[in-house]
C-alpha cells in the first residue's frame, strides 16, 4: 500500500477519501484501527457502508492506512442525496452497526444462513442460491470441520431451492444425508423429509451403487483395461469393432465366454486381458441387472449420494466416476441444472493422475469445468490440499470456501486464482478456529467469514477419539 502514514496521530481523526465511490482509503489513529472484513459507517451518509480489504500500520504502530470497497445498502443505489460512483473527501467513518451488516448479509430468508459472521452473533451470512451456476472450491486441512460445513451447505440446498445434485463421497461422510440429528418434528427435519434423497451404496441391495460396463464410452472401456490405442493397437482396435450395438446385449458375466466364442484371436486376447486383471469379477462394480446409478441420476433426485467409500478397490471407485460423469457429458444437451459435487476431490482431479482410469476421470471433469456451466453442470469440488487438485479446473471456480489453512503455499495459490478474494482475508485463514470459514464469490452478497451453523443431518464420517483410561 503506498499511503503515506507520516502524520501527528494526535491530530488524526478517522477520515475516509474515495476518488472515485466505488474504492477508498481510511487513515486514523492507530487506537481505532478496523481488521479486514470489517464494515465502517461513514457519518451523517445512510445507505452506504466502507468494506475493509486491507489494514497497514506505520513502523510506530500509531497511525493506521485502510483500503476496500464502498457498498451500497438497503435499496443499492448509494447514500440518500448524492449520485451512485461520485467522490468522497474527508468523511468520518465508525465502525458499524451490526444491523447494518445483516441488511447487507443476512436476505430476507433464515433458511439461507450458512452460518452467523465471525464477531457478531446477530448477523447471519446467506446463500445466494442463484449464484449456485458458477463453479466452486471449498478447501480446509484437516480438523477445520471443512465436511461439516460442507454438509451445512447440502443441507441449505435441499431445504431453500429445488437444484437436484449428485455427490461423489469416498469417505462416506454424506451416506446419512437422508437422516435427521435434531428433533423429528422440528420444522427443517419436516421439510427434509419431504425432499427425496437416495444413498447407492456397493453392498445395499436395495440401492446398489452399480454401473453397466456394456454402456461405457469406449475409451472408458479402454481405460478399465489399461489399452493403450497405439501401444495395444490390435486388442483396443478389437475393442472397437466388437463392442457394437448388439455386444451391449450380453451381460457382464457373459462378456468373457461371448469372446471366445467369436473366434476371432484379438478377441481372445481381449477375452484374457479381462481374466487377468479380474474385471468381471467386480460383483459390485457392475449392474449384473440391477439399476446403474446413470439411470438414477437421470431420474433427478434432490440428491443422490454415490457411497464410493465402499469399494475395496481405486479402479472400482474410478470406474464408477468415469461412467456417471461420461453419461452427465452424454446428456448435456438435456441442459438440466445439476450440482456435482466432488468431496476429496485430490481423488479424482489431481495434477498427474498414475492411471488410465485416472487420466479420463480428470480430464472429463476438466472439460465439464472449461464447458459445463452452459449445459448446467456445474462443479462443488472440496480438498484439503488445493495444489493437490488440477490447476486447469480450480481457476474455472468463481466461489469460493476457505477454512483453516496453514499451508503458505496453498494460500499464496488460492491468492493467484482467486483475485477477487481479498488479500487481507485470505492471511487469517491460518488463525481460523474449527467451522469457521472465509465465503467469497458471488454465492454470498459480500466475501465473508462466518462460523458456520449447526448440521439438521448427522455427520457420516468423525474424527477417532484418542482413547482415554
Amino acid at each position: 500500500m503506498a499511503a503515506n502514514l507520516e502524520v501527528d496521530p494526535s491530530a488524526l481523526t478517522t477520515r475516509l477519501d474515495s476518488p472515485d465511490g466505488r474504492s477508498f482509503v481510511v487513515r486514523g489513529p492507530a487506537s481505532e484501527r478496523p481488521m479486514a472484513g470489517d464494515y465502517l459507517e461513514l457519518e451523517g451518509e445512510g445507505g452506504m457502508l466502507a468494506f475493509v480489504e486491507d489494514v497497514a500500520v506505520d513502523a510506530g504502530d500509531t497511525v493506521f492506512s485502510a483500503t476496500g470497497t464502498l457498498v451500497p445498502v438497503g435499496d443499492g443505489s448509494g447514500a440518500a442525496g448524492r449520485p451512485v460512483d461520485s467522490a468522497w473527501h474527508a468523511v468520518a467513518v465508525r465502525t458499524t452497526h451490526p444491523d447494518a451488516v445483516a441488511r447487507l448479509l443476512s436476505g430476507t430468508d433464515p433458511e439461507l444462513h450458512l452460518g452467523q459472521l465471525a464477531g457478531h452473533d446477530s448477523v447471519g451470512v446467506a446463500l445466494v442460491p442463484n449464484r449456485l451456476n458458477r463453479h466452486t472450491f471449498w478447501c480446509g486441512q484437516s480438523g477445520s470441520g471443512k465436511t461439516y460445513a460442507l454438509g451445512v451447505l447440502l443441507e441449505r440446498i435441499l431445504l431453500s431451492t429445488r437444484l437436484p445434485m449428485v455427490v461423489f463421497d469416498p469417505n462416506s461422510d454424506f451416506v446419512r444425508l437422508h437422516e435427521q440429528a435434531v428433533a423429528p418434528a422440528s420444522d427443517q427435519a419436516r421439510a427434509l423429509r419431504e425432499r427425496e434423497v437416495v444413498i447407492l451404496r456397493p453392498d445395499d441391495a436395495e440401492s446398489p451403487l452399480r454401473v453397466r460396463f456394456t454402456e461405457l464410452t469406449a475409451r472408458a472401456k479402454a481405460a478399465v483395461l489399461r489399452l493403450d490405442p497405439i501401444v495395444d493397437r490390435a486388442e483396443y482396435n478389437a475393442l472397437l469393432r466388437l463392442f457394437d450395438s448388439d455386444f451391449d446385449t450380453v451381460d457382464a458375466e457373459r462378456i468373457v465366454p461371448y469372446l471366445r466364442s467369436l473366434g476371432d484371436p484379438d478377441a481372445e486376447a481381449l477375452a484374457q486381458r479381462l481374466e487377468n486383471l479380474g474385471v468381471v469379477e467386480w460383483r459390485t462394480t457392475w449392474a449384473f441387472g440391477a439399476t446403474p446409478a446413470t439411470e438414477v441420476i437421470a431420474g433427478r433426485p434432490a440428491a443422490t449420494v454415490l457411497d464410493l467409500g465402499g469399494y475395496d478397490r481405486s479402479e472400482e471407485q474410478l470406474a464408477v466416476a468415469l461412467a456417471v460423469l461420461d453419461d452427465l457429458w452424454a446428456r448435456r444437451g438435456e441442459r438440466r441444472p445439476l450440482l456435482i459435487v466432488v468431496d476429496e476431490a485430490h481423488n479424482l482431479c489431481p495434477p498427474d493422475p498414475e492411471t488410465p482410469l485416472g487420466v479420463a476421470v480428470r480430464d472429463r471433469l476438466i472439460q465439464i469445468a472449461a464447458e459445463g456451466r452452459k449445459y448446467g453442470l456445474w462443479l462443488l469440488l472440496s480438498t484439503q490440499r488445493p495444489s493437490k487438485v488440477h490447476p486447469g479446473i480450480v481457476s474455472q471456480c468463481d466461489n469460493l470456501t476457505l477454512m483453516r489453512m496453514n499451508s503458505r503455499d496453498d494460500l499464496d495459490q488460492l491468492a493467484s486464482v482467486f483475485g477477487f478474494v481479498p488479500r487481507g482475508l485470505l492471511a487469517q485463514a491460518a488463525r481460523f478456529r474449527q467451522g469457521e470459514a472465509l465465503l467469497a464469490g458471488g454465492f454470498v452478497t459480500m466475501p465473508s467469514i462466518v462460523r458456520v451453523r449447526g448440521r439438521v443431518t448427522p455427520q457420516g464420517g468423525t474424527d477417532v477419539p484418542v482413547p482415554m483410561p
